[in-house]
């Protein structure tokens, strides 16, 4: 099934005079891991943020063509609906941690959602088993590794259980052994049926990728 299409795409900054990213046409299936690359400043950012919607509602400009996440145009979904299909992580952990405990920083998103308390626990559970982090719920975010904030963060968006995953060169600010727990994850998600979208530079994380798409100027 096609998870993600994306139309003549293009978007446009407010008050610039020049385009970001123009005419991208592709698609992905659900089980399926797609990597974004590029030399910088070729608008793979930007393309993350337009099927996120945060762009234009966030990041102001002119946005053309058309992205559907799971056959419904973006367009005519609500934040609300966006959020439980689609997940995004960036490149700085930091950016998605403010609260003072892992377990905190997990159930924060539901609880918004007013998902139920016996749903959030049975989530909380099987997200910190998932990604090997149970060690650390109790444990204050700001005080972890780059690599153990990073899975946090990552964490944080599957408890949304998203059915789409944006990654942000998530990587980049992560060890080598953080590195592999992160790729060895990834895996489990394409296995378990998520799709995921990642912008990366890492050769050894565009080898986990079924297709990659190159941005050029």
């Amino acid at each position: 099934m096609i998870s993600l299409e994306v139309s003549g795409l293009g978007f446009r900054y407010e008050k610039s005079p020049a385009w970001s990213i123009r005419n991208l046409d592709f698609m992905t299936y659900e089980g399926t891991i797609t990597a974004i690359t590029g030399s910088n400043g070729s608008g793979k950012t930007t393309l993350l943020r337009c099927i996120s919607g945060l762009a234009p509602e966030l990041y102001r400009g002119e946005i053309e063509g058309e992205i559907r996440l799971l056959g419904k145009n973006l367009k005519d979904m609500k934040r609300g609906d966006i959020i439980k299909l689609l997940g995004m992580v960036f490149q700085n952990p930091e950016t998605q941690l403010f609260l003072s405990t892992v377990q905190d920083e997990l159930t924060f998103g539901p609880e918004n959602l007013c998902v139920t308390r016996d749903e959030i626990k049975e989530r909380l559970e099987r997200i910190l088993g998932l990604v090997g982090i149970g060690h650390l719920r109790h444990e204050n975010p700001s005080r972890l590794s780059g690599g153990e904030q990073q899975l946090v963060a990552i964490a944080s968006v599957l408890m949304m259980e998203p059915r789409i995953l944006l990654l942000d060169e998530v990587t980049s600010w992560v060890d080598v052994k953080g590195q592999d727990r992160i790729r060895g994850l990834l895996l489990e998600l394409s296995d378990s049926g998520h799709t995921i979208v990642m912008v990366d530079h890492s050769k050894e994380n565009i080898l986990l990728a079924d297709q990659i798409i190159e941005i050029r100027k």
